[in-house]
């Protein structure tokens, strides 16, 4: 199970930090990150990170984001600077393969929590 926390609202040129905890008996999760979905638009990446640190980030966050990861803990965290209106969406947490000890899964998702910024 993914628990996101941190959304809330934010001014614009504001910042935000997003954290996800995954909880369970879990031996090992290859990549986690955020994906977020404003009203009427497809879900979008906004960025992974893998076991080994490798990060990938969504061209409109580029340079204003920033993902981090705890292995030990199965954390994943998103700072999020410089914040823009077209920012605002649910963002999801995500992990890829997820090995428990009866099972791996492919792919997990967290509820959403909202980010708003407002202009």
């Amino acid at each position: 199970q993914l628990q996101a926390s941190g959304g809330g609202l934010v001014q614009a040129g504001g910042s935000l930090r997003l954290s996800c905890a995954a909880s369970g008996t879990i031996f090992s999760i290859e990549v986690m990150g955020w994906y977020r979905q404003a009203p009427g638009k497809q879900r979008e990446l906004v960025a992974t990170i893998t076991s080994g640190g490798d990060t990938r980030y969504g061209d409109s966050v580029k340079g204003r984001f920033t993902i981090s990861r705890d292995n030990a803990r199965n954390w994943v965290h998103l700072q999020m600077d410089s914040m823009r209106p077209e920012d605002t969406a649910s963002y999801y947490c995500n992990a890829k393969e997820v090995a428990t000890a009866n099972f791996k899964y492919l792919e997990v998702w967290g509820q959403g929590t909202l980010v708003t910024v407002s202009s």
